[in-house]
Formats: C-alpha cells, sequence, structure tokens
C-alpha cells in the first residue's frame, strides 16, 4: 500500500523537471493539519521549493495509510528520487522534522511535553490591594447604560442577571474568585450577548468565560514550536513591572471578546508594581506579551463613560461602538541596520542586521529593559556591556571569542553564537537560567562543557560538533530538543543522530522503488 501511494508523488516530482537535473529531494509532514512541502532538484539553482510540486492530497493518502499503520500522526517524510524513477521513501513520526530557512537540517524533538518556564512565573508578585470599588463599578456601568440609551433612543436589552450561586460555580471552575466589581456587574447581567460595551470589546457571559479558561487554554501560552520557542522573548508592559511576562497565565480571567482572537482579561495574579484585578489585553495579537488597560473594570467604566462623552464613538446597524482612539506606542523594538543615534530607554528588542565592521554595544546601556538582542550577519568584539543589561535572548557574531563577561550573568536564558575563533564555554556553566544554545556557527574548545549544563533544554551543533560530543561526555542531561545543521543530511542521518540522542528509531519505514510512468 505505502509503494503505491508513493508512485503517484514521484511522477509529479518528475514532471517538473528542470534541464540537467540529477536527484529531486522532497521533504514532507502530513496529518490531519493538512501537508506541508519543502526540498528542491539537484543541483540547485535557487533556494529549496524552487519549482517543486505541491501533490498534497496524495501527501495526505501516504500520511493516512502511515498512520493507519504505525499510528503516527503527523508524519515526517522525506522522498529522494533520479531522473530514472528510481526513489527511496524515509518516514517516521513527527519527532523528527526538517528545519526549513538558511540553518537547514533536521530538528528532533525528545520530551514532547516539555514546555519552557515563562519568565513571568519568576517574577516577584503584586502586593497592592485592588484598585476597584463594586459600588463605585454599579453605578458607572447604570451611568454608562443610560447614556448609550440616550445615544441609540432605546435601552439595550441584557441577559437577566447571574445568580450568587452561579457566580460561585464559576469561580470555583475558575480557580479564583472574581474582582468584586466584575462581580458585581454579574449581578446586574450575565455579560453583554453581542454588545461591544467594552471598547471594541463584548462581555462574557460567565458560561463563556469558564470555556475560554478551561477549555480553549486561556492560562496557557499557546507553543510555536522549539525552532521558534528555544529563543522566545515575552515583553514587559508599560508601565513596567504591572503584568507578568507570560504568553498565559491561570490567573488571567477572560471577560470580553472581540471576536478576533484578542481578549479583555482581568489579573488575578499580578506583577511587583500591579494591582489584582487590574485589565489586561491578551490573546491573537499579544504573543509578544500582553498589554496593561487599567487598574481595575471600576476604571475601565470610567474611560467608556469618557469616551461617550467626547463623543468617541460609532453607530453601525443600530449598535454603538465605542472609538477608542490610538496613541502614540513607546518604541519596544527596533529592526535592521546598526544601532540607533539614541537608543530609546524603553527599547526591549533590538536587531542589528548587516553592519560592516564592528559593532560597539556600549550605547544599549540606555536601554535598561533590554530583553532580545540580534547581531544578524554583524560582529561584536566585546559583550561587556550586556552584562547589566536583562537581556534574556542573544545571537551574536563575537570576534575573539571571549564569553567572560556573561559569567553569572541571572537572566540569560537563550544563546545563538558564530565566533571567528575558539570559543571556551566555560562561562555558560555559570548562567542559570540558559535553556537554550545555538552554537552551530561556533568554533568550540571543549564540547564536553556542553554535558555540565543541566538546565540545556536545546541544542544545536553542527554535524561534526554533535559527533564530538557524543563521541566524548555525551549530551546534556536535560535535553527535550535538539537541531543538526546541516544542509546535506539526510533523513537516514537524521535517524542515526535521533538514536544517539536516546529516541527510539526503529520502526522508521524505508521503501525503495520505481515510480516512473
Amino acid at each position: 500500500m505505502v509503494e503505491q501511494a508513493v508512485r503517484p508523488i514521484v511522477q509529479r516530482m518528475m514532471s517538473y523537471i528542470p534541464a540537467g537535473w540529477t536527484e529531486a529531494v522532497m521533504y514532507s509532514r502530513a496529518g490531519h493539519g493538512g501537508s506541508s512541502v519543502t526540498g528542491g532538484y539537484s543541483p540547485r539553482r535557487s533556494g529549496w521549493g524552487s519549482g517543486l510540486p505541491a501533490p498534497h492530497e496524495h501527501l495526505m493518502a501516504l500520511g493516512e495509510i502511515l498512520r493507519k499503520q504505525h499510528g503516527w500522526e503527523p508524519v515526517s517524510m522525506e522522498i529522494r528520487c533520479r531522473p530514472s524513477g528510481e526513489y527511496r521513501l524515509v518516514a517516521f513520526h513527527d519527532a523528527i522534522s526538517f528545519v526549513t530557512g538558511a540553518e537547514g537540517g533536521f530538528q528532533v524533538v525528545l520530551d514532547p511535553g516539555h514546555r519552557l518556564v515563562q519568565p513571568g512565573l519568576r517574577q516577584e508578585p503584586g502586593t497592592a490591594t485592588p484598585a476597584g470599588d463594586p459600588e463605585s463599578a454599579v453605578a458607572r456601568f447604570r451611568t454608562y447604560l443610560e447614556r448609550r440609551a440616550a445615544i441609540l433612543g432605546r435601552p439595550e436589552e441584557l441577559p437577566p442577571p447571574a445568580t450568587e450561586a452561579a457566580i460561585e460555580a464559576a469561580e470555583h471552575k475558575l480557580g479564583h474568585r472574581l474582582p468584586a466589581d466584575l462581580r458585581a456587574l454579574y449581578l446586574i447581567a450575565d455579560g453583554g450577548r453581542d454588545l461591544d460595551l467594552f471598547p471594541r470589546n463584548a462581555w462574557l457571559s460567565l458560561d463563556s468565560m469558564v470555556a475560554e479558561h478551561t477549555e480553549w487554554g486561556a492560562d496557557q501560552r499557546p507553543w510555536f514550536g522549539w525552532d521558534l520557542e528555544w529563543e522566545a522573548v515575552v515583553f514587559d508592559t508599560a508601565p513596567a513591572d504591572t503584568v507578568r511576562r507570560c504568553g498565559g497565565h491561570p490567573g488571567w480571567l477572560r471577560f470580553g471578546t472581540s471576536e478576533d482572537g484578542n481578549f479583555l482579561a482581568v489579573d488575578m495574579s499580578p506583577a511587583r508594581d500591579g494591582r489584582p484585578g487590574q485589565v489586561i489585553g491578551t490573546g491573537r495579537d499579544h504573543d509578544e506579551g500582553p498589554a496593561y488597560v487599567a487598574d481595575s473594570v471600576t476604571s475601565l467604566l470610567g474611560r467608556c463613560l469618557e469616551l461617550l462623552e467626547q463623543g468617541a464613538y460609532e453607530l453601525h446597524g443600530g449598535q454603538l461602538y465605542l472609538d477608542e482612539p490610538g496613541s502614540e506606542p513607546e518604541t519596544q523594538q527596533i529592526i535592521g541596520g546598526d544601532l540607533p543615534d539614541e537608543v530609546p530607554a524603553t527599547l526591549q528588542a533590538l536587531h542589528v542586521n548587516n553592519v560592516t565592521g564592528l559593532v560597539d554595544l556600549a550605547p544599549l546601556s540606555a536601554a535598561p529593559r533590554l530583553r532580545r538582542l540580534h547581531l544578524n550577519r554583524s560582529t561584536t568584539a566585546d559583550l561587556t556591556p550586556i552584562r547589566d543589561l536583562p537581556v534574556e535572548s542573544l545571537r551574536v557574531t563575537l570576534d575573539g571569542g571571549d564569553l567572560t563577561p556573561l559569567t553569572g550573568h541571572p537572566h540569560l536564558a537563550s544563546l545563538g553564537l558564530t565566533t571567528t575563533a575558539r570559543v571556551d564555554l566555560t562561562p555558560l556553566r555559570t548562567v542559570p537560567h540558559l535553556h537554550g544554545l545555538d552554537l552551530s556557527g561556533a568554533d568550540i574548545a571543549d564540547p564536553a562543557v556542553l554535558a555540565d549544563l543541566p538546565g540545556l533544554r536545546y541544542l544545536a551543533l553542527t554535524a561534526d560538533q554533535w559527533n564530538d560530543l557524543l563521541d566524548g561526555a555525551g549530551a546534556p542531561p536535560g535535553l527535550a530538543a535538539a537541531h543538526l545543521s546541516a544542509d546535506d543530511a539526510t533523513f537516514d542521518d537524521a535517524l542515526a543522530w535521533a538514536a544517539r540522542l536516546g529516541l527510539d528509531t526503529d520502526g522508521a519505514v524505508r521503501v525503495s522503488g520505481s515510480g516512473g510512468a
């Protein structure tokens, strides 16, 4: 069955043949979520994927056969074929996958359930009392409804109030008692149906609020895969240290929805300078961190009244929508070029690209909130300025290879390092929160140091570096995912490498045949 399913894919690959090709390679991932394709023809005339067909229907059929035979969902596959029609299929479950982009190679996931600790979980908790007041919230809400009714020429129909028992049942499922001001509003109405009572947000019923929290994982950060997550950073809010730097948290209770994947939530576990019950923005457009909205639902209602008084609203289809004027956001991220002439104090991420000559990092002392510093195709000779900055994600080409300034760095979590000279990794033993390393561009003096990093969860090396490490000290004990950085590696190479890391690869499928018409 597998042979029959591979043949039409090979025929499609051969139908796209460029002149002078000697081998075609297709990497695919297929499962219930669909299929993806990358690869190309050799000799390569442009990037991978150039001219390669995407026979998704056939790939899905092949993936389904392998799922039924081996229980794999989804399936990772490599298909290689020659002008003669001879092909070779190698397939395995998606613990091993091909890595696209400039780095290429393969990734293996050794611990599929492991998730990195969010930086906000290490932040100092807030101790302030709530800013909301239930009596003021109720008064403002009633006034707000009256003024909306005056504008619309009619009162808006709201659901009946929630009972005390229903609120307590919801709080039990949420694991938190609602802030007193929001709780008081539910005793007036159980949400607002489809009315945008809050700026760009509708008020959720208790049942919907619980469902967002328990069924849709609102308390968790979305996981985008190790190739992105190993060096991901969560930005701080403005004001700083009010909201935990997390992508999701059990203490964030969504009560408003913009119907596009973004939400308003009450924060019951604030950071040091926050207050319980403060209102934050979370969801689809907040991958790099939550947004601070107001210190309480009470204050949010006050803002709603201000917008009505200012005439900041629109009427469409018999409904009223508040129009929150945009404000000039603080500069959090700069991408491209050299360091700016004036470094904003609010800067949290800087990408320096394609700079000729050495980059002086000293001006970054003006950015005390800098969390991500990536020097892409740019070189520096001195990491000393980073010692006093809260940088968590660092990518750098280092001229000279001295990592001493990183000794004991209290914030550094990921390092992508390219060097112009042999580098001593010993200082990394003292970095307490280091969980990810990409050393595929570095000349490592002693790879055995890597085995002494118990907190390391992700490691990217070249094939030769992996061989040196595994032939000697062995892999870091806590490794959850790894990257084999090698443009010319085959799926068979990846399987052999993954097996050395401890993954059971005995069940891999290998099929050879002819797919010619």
